[in-house]
């Protein structure tokens, strides 16, 4: 039996609690109602014996066991209550400390800021929330912070994205201790897929690119009013006031991108908003600019993951 503790504290997020919780206790289901040993022991520990989480529901926990062997996996959860948790020293040596005893270590969603303040993230490939990711990246700049994949493996230690991705964290985990079958039985069960088409920058909005540069921010404005005009590098060059040269180099320290992958994006936002409200497919690729549905296709395969037809149907 493979023992797997989930830690909790104040104003954690339910779901990042429940969602692994419950694939472990939907796999031990499977098992016993074949006739078979349950495969895991799942318990709830933390610092005090009841915690409230975010959304009001009280957990009851067990406390937090010593270090020590005989722990599978340590999964640290994220939710409202994560930085205060973060600044807590005591509960970060106990991360510390159990993440040693543990075979593997995870974190839900924003769970990755405690690990990372534990120190346990530095020079790892790693994602969280996409809402914390421009948090993150300035808290931790040791970490490999990459925004996009539902979860990220990195040695013995693994790490999701928000909230939901702990479910299919989880999933992985049944799948490689038991199998694809049980996996897969797991998430037929719970209705959710096994493998998740895309990453999670299709929920997120960190493609608007907000910089706090009032050259470019106009310029951004611009854009977006025009996305069916002239977007060339000579005509944004020259509304920025600048040489072609001169603006594709400063453009490219400010924001990280190239002008021609940032117009990509902001056209891209533009379409998953008119999609969203039900523009049939054709209609949004003209007016976003795009000149074709392929190029519409293309485009959405490279930043989302999935195709606009899909997205439609999905959002």
């Amino acid at each position: 039996m493979r023992r797997i503790e989930i830690l909790a504290y104040p104003d954690v997020q339910l779901l990042d609690v429940s969602g692994p919780l419950q694939v472990f206790a939907s796999a031990n289901d499977f098992r016993t109602q074949a006739g078979e040993p349950a495969p895991y022991e799942v318990t709830v520990v933390a610092a005090s014996p009841r915690i409230r989480t975010s959304a009001g529901l009280v957990l009851e926990a067990a406390a937090l066991p010593a270090h020590g062997p005989g722990i599978d996996t340590l999964i640290v959860p994220g939710g409202w209550g994560v930085n205060a948790a973060c600044e807590d020293p005591e509960l970060i040596d106990w991360v510390t400390g159990r993440s040693r005893d543990a075979t593997r270590t995870a974190s839900v969603c924003s769970g990755a800021m405690l690990l990372a303040t534990a120190g346990l993230l530095d020079g790892r490939r790693v994602v969280t929330h996409w809402g914390r990711c421009a948090e993150f990246a300035r808290r931790f700049p040791a970490v490999r912070l990459e925004p996009d994949p539902i979860f990220i493996r990195d040695g013995d230690v693994w790490t999701s994205a928000g909230v939901t991705a702990g479910i299919d964290l989880a999933l992985s985990f049944v799948e490689a201790d038991l199998g694809r079958r049980v996996a897969l039985a797991v998430a037929r069960e719970l209705v959710v897929f096994l493998k998740r088409p895309g990453g999670q920058a299709q929920f997120s909005q960190t493609l608007k690119l907000q910089l706090g540069d009032e050259r470019f921010d106009r310029l951004h404005g611009w854009i977006q009013d025009n996305l069916d005009g002239d977007l060339s590098l000579p005509n944004l060059a020259e509304r920025a006031n600048m040489s072609p040269r001169s603006f594709s180099r400063h453009y490219r320290e400010a924001t990280g991108r190239t002008p021609a992958r940032a117009i990509e994006e902001i056209r891209i936002e533009a379409a998953r908003r008119m999609l969203e409200r039900g523009q049939a497919v054709n209609q949004t690729a003209r007016r976003c600019g795009f000149g074709s549905e392929e190029t519409m296709r293309r485009g959405f395969l490279r930043v989302l993951g999935t195709n606009p037809r899909d997205y439609r149907e999905r959002f």
